[in-house]
């Protein structure tokens, strides 16, 4: 079962519930995914996520990438930096 508490943390308060929804419909379909199946499924739902009219501006993805960064491991959150920093260079 999916833990979806992340929705609900205050530091995303800001962000519209449709988006919100959306990155939860991603989460699950991401699970099970490792880094490099991952990083072509985010590409893509970034991508299809873009044509169908939504974007995260600078802040929201801040406030989500803290969020996912909260309570992990040294380990998972320098996973996670590395995995922006790849997804950053991809779309210049």
């Amino acid at each position: 079962m999916n833990d979806n508490s992340w929705i609900s943390n205050p530091a995303l308060g800001n962000i519209d519930p449709a988006k919100l929804q959306m990155l939860s419909a991603l989460a699950e379909q991401a699970q099970g995914k490792n880094q490099n199946e991952l990083l072509s499924f985010l590409m893509a739902a970034a991508s299809r996520s873009q044509n169908g009219g939504m974007s995260f501006t600078p802040a929201e993805a801040e406030a989500i990438i803290g969020v996912m960064k909260a309570g992990k491991s040294p380990q998972e959150i320098q996973r996670i930096d590395r995995l922006c920093a790849i997804m950053r260079q991809m779309r210049k």
